[in-house]
This record gives structure tokens, sequence and C-alpha cells, in this order.
């Protein structure tokens, strides 16, 4: 399991739907690449979701994070995030699209399962 950083490619389930990453730290990096840790992937918006129709609401935000925190490493208190991560968006149908990663933005920093 690799570590996610800010150049992490998350996307919601319709795939096109891309997350915007905010880090809330920049002193734990990986390449120059600051390291993602707990809640950054809450509440970040998406773009570019397709699932637009008539009562139909594409995905716009992330939400709870479900899995993908580390249980070992932490950075100021802070689980760091992995690429197993995937969380619900505000999507519809409501509770069931999920968004996940789909490139860690980094190759060198893992986990061991």
């Amino acid at each position: 399991m690799r570590l996610l950083t800010e150049e992490a490619k998350l996307v919601c389930d319709h795939r096109l739907g891309n997350v915007k990453n905010e880090m809330t730290q920049d002193w734990v990096t990986i390449d120059g690449r600051i390291v993602m840790i707990e809640d950054d992937p809450v509440g970040e918006k998406i773009s570019g979701c397709p699932n637009i129709n008539l009562g139909i609401k594409p995905c716009q935000l992330t939400l709870t994070v479900k899995e993908g925190y580390s249980d070992l490493l932490r950075i100021d208190g802070n689980r760091v995030c992995l690429d197993t991560l995937q969380g619900l968006t505000d999507g519809t149908p409501p509770g069931i699209v999920v968004y996940r990663v789909i490139e860690a933005g980094q190759d060198f920093v893992g986990e061991m399962e």
C-alpha cells in the first residue's frame, strides 16, 4: 500500500469526476510532494463528474472516508492516507457513490500489509 501525496489522483465512481487535493500539512514530503493525512480528502471539491440528468446530482464534494487511513503511520497525530482510501461523495444516489484512489502520486514509500 502506497502513501498518498498531493499529486494523488482520486476520482468518483463515474471515473471522470476528479477530486481537488488540498493538504493541511506541508512539512512531510516524499520526493518533494506533500503527504496526505487524515481528513485531507474530506470536504474536497469534485469537478467533471458526468452523472448529470434531470433529478440526478453529479458528484461535487467528497464526504466521510470509509477506509484507507494507516493504523501505523501518523504525522502530527493524524493518520497518513493510503492508496486503499475510499469514501462517499454527495452525488446521487445518496450514500452509494464512492470516490477512490487511482494513482498514489508517488511510487517510493509504502506500508506493509
